[in-house]
């Protein structure tokens, strides 16, 4: 089992959302971050005065997947947040110890396995 996290530009995200639904990957979690990679500094000018603006705003997605799901997920953010600039973003793959389901008691592969959907392939 594999914790993927992706930073990916805000305007890619209906597009990354739409490539995971596609390959059958539902559970995501998303937070709004703000984060400085290989994007130069921004200046722009707000009240009369010149602003700084060393971070850019992101979105991080968090996606625990079963080895089976892994290269495919990856594959599919990779593919639908690529611009081809500077900032595209990165993904990060971890391994996972032990994933449960607090509802139902389902432990690993069977935790993450969509609700009401067959197992196989998991």
């Amino acid at each position: 089992m594999k914790l993927i996290t992706a930073v990916i530009r805000p305007e890619k995200l209906p597009n990354v959302k739409e490539a995971l639904f596609k390959i059958g990957v539902t559970g995501i979690t998303l937070s709004r971050v703000s984060g400085h990679g290989g994007e130069r500094e921004v200046l722009e000018h707000y009240r009369g005065t010149q602003v700084r603006l060393e971070f850019h705003e992101k979105v991080k997605l968090e996606i625990a997947v079963s080895e089976a799901f892994l290269e495919r997920t990856v594959k599919a953010i990779s593919s639908a947040a690529r611009s081809g600039e500077v900032g595209d973003g990165k993904i990060f793959v971890q391994s996972l110890e032990q994933v449960i389901r607090i509802r139902t008691g389902e432990n690993d592969a069977d935790a993450l396995t969509p609700v009401g959907t067959p197992k196989e392939g998991y």
